[in-house]
């Protein structure tokens, strides 16, 4: 599983990145707004931190003006991929986009039905909302897991993100469904590092200056 980190602030990208982890990012404009930030800056700033892809979020119009923005999206970094969401009008812009080599992932998926036809359409990721299923009272990996089982019947190649991840249980079921990837905000990244045993098994492990290194049992 690829790890897409949920930011909008390069120094958290800049840090997962230390750890070997930073496979993408996920920009949302959202949390730019709430960050009082403007979001194509913020793109700017965050597309050369990582070797991987960055999502990027379409603004709902027209299907001219969303090609159009995906077009100028695109040019902030060659691995930009737009993320668009599910309407009607979508299955077009993403045929348009592909013919152009700009990949696309499709947002706002709730349902195995909507996944498949986010494939057809010829996107490279669907984006499943697993925190707000549960929210409502759906059980999120269950509709990742379908999406899983229908994907692998038919041999698609779009790769399933686990969108909304709220704790590092989240992380692993996707993991277990066979999700390629889990966009996740660094607080739960941080929390997969910590567990009880391994915190005081550390303590255990101290060493004074010119001690030789102790073996871990």
């Amino acid at each position: 599983m690829r790890f897409f980190l949920d930011t909008v602030d390069p120094d958290e990208a800049r840090r997962v990145r230390e750890w070997g982890l930073l496979d993408g990012l996920v920009v949302r404009p959202e949390a730019a707004d709430l960050a009082g930030k403007d979001y194509r800056r913020v793109l700017g700033d965050l597309a050369p931190l990582t070797d991987g892809p960055v999502m990027a979020s379409l603004a709902v119009g027209e299907t001219k003006a969303m090609y159009k923005e995906a077009r100028e999206l695109h040019k902030l970094g060659k691995a930009m991929v737009l993320r668009v969401p599910l309407m009607r009008e979508s299955m077009r812009l993403v045929r348009l986009l592909a013919d152009d080599q700009i990949a696309t992932d499709m947002g706002l998926i709730f349902t195995a039905q909507q996944a498949l036809v986010a494939a057809r359409a010829g996107c490279a990721y669907v984006s499943v909302y697993v925190g707000t299923l549960d929210e409502i009272g759906q059980i999120g990996m269950d509709v990742v897991e379908s999406i899983v089982r229908v994907y692998d019947n038919y041999g698609i190649q779009t790769q399933i993100v686990v969108q909304g991840a709220i704790s590092p249980i989240h992380v692993l079921d996707g993991a277990m469904t066979g999700a390629d990837v889990s966009a996740v905000p660094i607080g739960v990244l941080d929390a997969i590092f910590d567990h009880p045993l391994t915190k005081a098994g550390l303590t255990t492990l101290r060493v004074n200056p010119g001690d030789g290194p102790r073996r871990v049992h």
